[in-house]
């Protein structure tokens, strides 16, 4: 109590006064700060260690160099969109328009990459272009004109994936087989995903001590603050909506080296997945935390998950319910050490 406090009046207790008198010790407290500071990223991999675990103790030769060959092919196309949803998510926003552009792509491989020499340099040149570009489309409409993030992207998803029906009616078309063998190549014994997987994490690493990277994440802790501190906000949100056009592009050109054809629509069983594995691994919807590290978790449990089912024999009807439930409490867990958080000033 300070001097000339009246007796009749109660005493306020400060911080770490307030902490002693719930019974909590500030080196407690801090334990505790730390701790959910690297939750996020840390649960996403013990739940993969428990699937890898229950998949590798019900299985045979399961944890194999050529079982990692096979998963890594089977989560990179998730791993690819949701790379980019990664990023426009740190923004605190979803981009719907990514399995548009996924199916655009497939179309155009396999309707238009059937020449030689010349020709098959420049339509596969503007088909890598395209992805940024209408990605782009999305990130001027957003954050020159101020529209709603949800209803752009929902709107350019019908377009695109109009244009890609437009383009191939129906699942078919011809996929060259020098792109096919490039993508199923086993360089130094391990197969291209897998170096695809350690090309997305060297790419992280770098990208997100760049000035954009930095920038995404201060735009999607508070715009306003971002754009006061000179973050060039505009500039920010449209390189991010062109990443993840330019990684849902990538995502669809693999895909059809995996499964030789083109397909109008099979972006949209994308869409919610990417986000699904966004969130499982970490990143706050709320934007500002989170990265690639724990998307890439988050990825290979949703391809696990199917996998361990289906060795336990269950029924596959329980994938998306467990599915389902996790996300549920990833969204929640989030949540919970967002506000808390928040209340304590660590994120």
């Amino acid at each position: 109590m300070s001097i000339g406090t009246p007796l009749n009046q109660p005493t306020q207790l400060g911080g770490n006064d307030s902490e002693l008198a719930a019974g909590v010790e500030p080196a407690e407290r801090g334990r505790v700060d730390a701790v959910l500071k690297v939750a996020p990223i840390v649960v996403p991999y013990l739940i993969l260690a428990v699937l890898i675990a229950v998949y590798g103790a019900v299985g045979h030769s399961v944890l194999t160099r050529e079982q990692l060959d096979i998963q890594s092919a089977a989560v990179m196309t998730l791993l690819l969109v949701a790379t980019g949803e990664t990023i426009v998510i740190l923004l605190g926003v979803i981009d719907l328009s990514v399995g548009g552009i996924l199916s655009l792509t497939t179309a155009l491989v396999a309707t238009r990459l059937d020449g030689h020499g010349l020709g098959f340099a420049a339509w596969l040149i503007a088909i890598v272009l395209l992805g940024p570009a209408l990605g782009m489309l999305n990130g001027l409409l957003v954050s020159r004109l101020r529209l709603q993030p949800f209803i752009v992207t929902l709107a350019t998803w019908s377009v695109w994936s109009g244009v890609a029906l437009w383009i191939l009616p129906t699942e078919g078309g011809n996929v060259p087989g020098r792109l096919i063998d490039a993508a199923n190549a086993t360089p130094l014994s391990l197969a291209t995903p897998v170096w695809m997987v350690v090309a997305l994490i060297v790419f992280w690493a770098w990208f997100k001590r760049t000035r954009i990277g930095i920038g995404i994440r201060a735009t999607g802790s508070n715009e306003n603050s971002a754009y006061l501190s000179g973050v060039p906000t505009v500039r920010t949100i449209t390189t991010a909506y062109a990443l993840s056009g330019l990684f849902a592009m990538l995502g669809g050109l693999y895909l059809t080296t995996q499964t030789a054809s083109g397909s109008p629509t099979v972006g949209n069983d994308y869409i919610l997945n990417a986000v699904a594995a966004v969130v499982i691994g970490g990143t706050s919807l709320f934007g500002g935390r989170g990265g690639l590290g724990g998307t890439i978790a988050g990825a290979f449990i949703l391809t696990l998950i199917a996998s361990v089912i289906f060795t336990l024999g269950i029924s596959s009807f329980w994938t998306p319910v467990v599915t389902g439930v996790l996300l549920i409490a990833a969204v929640l867990a989030n949540s919970l050490i967002e506000i808390y958080g928040r209340r304590r000033g660590i994120v």
